[in-house]
């Protein structure tokens, strides 16, 4: 399976730089996985496509303003990182720019001495490992000092840091938002439980596989990027209880979905579960648990278009995109939304 093969050209200027004021206003694509069919919406009508006791799994990580900037000590050479996974109470995995500056045993000062970082490994992919010094509560520091950390293709300043945040964020640790949650609003979700749609909540913090390309000819020998995921016994309940009763379970984003496929059995069932997952899904897997799914368009020849591709066919995937393309929808982290789904058990 070659890379080449989930290519698409996407014009510059459809990569949205700046969220939508109103989150569930942005354009909605809806995606027979079937036959390919689609059709155009707005965010907010994807109650149309849902029903009384579909179950709808929402990411709750939370964002941290993972992007620090700093200087090396004894000199005047900044210094870029990124954290990525905490190791240990201080110590956390990161992505330094330039990495040549950052050799074992360097310092850097982040906010002038409130905050200090030494490095002490290099690990896999060229990641530091880093010792942070601080006095006060880290998280606190963090807050203060630290940027959002979006993706490389959006060049705007973000006004708000709230809005790199879905609005059911509550576990913090992920260094990218989970963004098919950035559509939705409180208002909308009260209008989906009143439906009789339950809601159910896992935890996976996004980490670094979110910003890396795939850098292989051929799909198989990618390597994912292990990331943490938590699912509580009462969540797992309701999601459960939908499938036993036949009715469909939809994930909003391809980290829910990640998580989801982690960590059920062969039937598709799910106890209360943790641990890092680095499952790599792509065209041939067999769901056992996700009926439809919630996304956004994602980057040419990434790990998550080939996901997509695997629930709706390769084919499917890059006709709908192509599609998106000449009408003109906004792409990845701040872009438009596409629901995936057979489209004859959900439309009413």
């Amino acid at each position: 399976m070659d890379v080449k093969d989930f290519d698409y050209d996407l014009p510059q200027e459809l990569i949205a730089q700046d969220p939508l004021e109103d989150r569930s206003s942005s354009r909605l694509m809806v995606l027979d996985k079937n036959t390919g069919a689609v059709e155009h919406h707005v965010f907010r009508e994807i109650t149309q496509y849902l029903r009384p006791g579909d179950c709808l799994v929402l990411n709750n990580t939370k964002v941290i303003p993972a992007r620090l900037f700093g200087v090396k000590e004894g000199t005047e050479a900044k210094i870029e990182i990124l954290l990525l996974k905490r190791k240990e109470n201080d110590i956390w995995e990161t992505l330094v720019k330039p990495g040549k500056k950052a050799k074992p045993g360097t310092k850097i000062i982040f906010g002038e001495g409130l905050l200090v970082g030494e490095v002490i490994d290099v690990v896999e992919d060229g990641d530091r490992l880093i010792r942070f010094h601080y006095d006060g509560i880290f998280e606190e520091i963090l807050d203060q000092l630290g940027q959002m950390p979006l993706p490389p293709y959006i060049t705007h300043q973000l006004k708000d840091k709230k809005r790199y945040q879905t609005v059911y964020a509550k576990h913090e640790g992920s260094a990218a938002a989970p963004t098919a949650g950035l559509h939705f609003t409180p208002e909308l979700l009260d209008e989906i439980r009143a439906m009789g749609v339950e809601i159910a909540e896992v935890t996976l913090h996004v980490g670094l596989g979110t910003f890396r390309p795939v850098k292989v000819e051929n799909v198989l020998d990618h390597h994912m990027h292990s990331e943490y995921y938590r699912i509580e016994q009462s969540e797992a309940d309701k999601i459960n209880r939908a499938k036993r009763e036949g009715h469909r379970v939809i994930s909003v984003g391809t980290t829910s979905t990640r998580t989801l496929e982690s960590a059920a059995d062969e039937q598709g069932y799910l106890t209360a579960k943790s641990g890092w997952t680095d499952i790599f899904i792509y065209p041939g897997y067999q769901f056992k648990v996700i009926d439809g799914l919630i996304t956004n368009f994602h980057l040419p020849q990434s790990t998550l278009v080939m996901l997509v591709s695997a629930l709706a066919g390769r084919e499917h995937i890059l006709n709908a995109y192509k599609i998106a393309v000449e009408e003109k929808y906004r792409f990845f982290s701040f872009g438009d939304a596409m629901f995936i789904a057979d489209l004859n058990e959900g439309k009413k």
